[in-house]
């Protein structure tokens, strides 16, 4: 297969899968920042077990809340599974202006894992933006030069592991491969939701906590500790660390907060550049092949004859 074809074939998923790139890509963007602002956690002595439990009491008297999450960005906690409001986590009242930080977060996830309700779109885009990359790498090393084709072709290659691996780990999430050995057995049935937090609090800092929740027939703990996201599980041994899942570490970021985040910023700034110098050099050479047609002047009308 020459490069003619396989530029044309570059170009034209690229325009097919255009619309849900932009969306998935400016959606990472946003997200690779969530790693950096977490990761600091609550302020000192903000939050311990009693504090924790007695709001849950409050706004869940009755247990049935499946779990709760925390934003250290604005200092709220949310419940998961009943109707309650934001708590602040300073005043411990209902939260008093909306956090519109952690919403822009919540909004950015859903939209970049769900693409408003069609995962197969999600699946399907980020397939495609493996198969351009492919293609690029098959076509072979570019020539650089100083212009908007070198650039592009310049930045593809010198981050291309960083690009790479960004849509393959997305996929693995996608199908659930975790790379992974059986987890801990849990506990049954799963400790409520108050005992959980008391349990987690004598071994962890509940001030980096970012989720408790249930998961499945499981209880699931997600904590920031040096920088990286853990998650723990209840067993009968108490609160056990799970395998770590690689491919969702290093898609979110989470690895190492501060380092991991950075890189997933720039792969997010420079996939956002590509896909746009991508479109506008297509945009220029379908200008080029279409110029204006040159005005034709008429041709002069043959003169009638004149009678003898």
């Amino acid at each position: 297969m020459n490069n003619v074809l396989l530029l044309k074939l570059h170009r034209w998923i690229t325009l097919v899968f255009a619309l849900p790139l932009i969306v998935l890509i400016l959606t990472g963007l946003i997200l690779s920042a969530e790693p950096i602002i977490q990761s600091r956690g609550l302020p000192a002595g903000l939050v311990d077990a009693d504090r924790l439990t007695a709001l849950l009491q409050r706004y869940d008297p009755a247990g049935q809340a499946r779990g709760l999450s925390i934003n250290a960005s604005g200092q709220q906690m949310r419940l998961l599974g009943v109707t309650a409001p934001a708590i602040d986590l300073v005043s411990g009242e209902p939260a008093a202006t909306s956090d519109r930080l952690g919403d822009v977060m919540l909004w950015a996830r859903r939209t970049h894992e769900h693409l408003l309700g069609y995962d197969w779109l999600v699946i399907g885009s980020t397939i495609a933006m493996v198969v351009i990359m492919g293609i690029g790498i098959v076509m072979g090393l570019p020539r650089l030069r100083n212009s908007l084709a070198g650039w592009h072709k310049g930045a593809a290659w010198l981050t291309l592991p960083l690009l790479l691996l960004s849509p393959i780990t997305g996929l693995f999430m996608a199908f659930g491969w975790t790379l992974t050995g059986a987890p801990p057995s849990p506990l049954r049935p799963p400790l409520p939701l108050t005992e959980a937090v008391r349990s987690l609090a004598q071994t962890h800092d509940v001030s980096h906590l970012a989720m408790l929740a249930q998961r499945g027939q499981r209880m699931m703990a997600r904590i920031y500790e040096d920088g990286e996201l853990r998650a723990y599980t209840f067993t009968a041994g108490g609160v056990t660390p799970m395998p770590r899942n690689w491919p969702r570490l290093l898609h979110e970021g989470n690895w190492s907060a501060l380092i991991a985040g950075t890189l997933n910023l720039i792969v997010s700034v420079v996939l956002a550049g590509l896909l746009s110098t991508g479109l506008l050099l297509w945009a220029r050479r379908k200008l080029r092949q279409h110029p204006k047609r040159a005005s034709i002047a008429p041709s002069a009308r043959p003169s009638s004859p004149t009678s003898p």
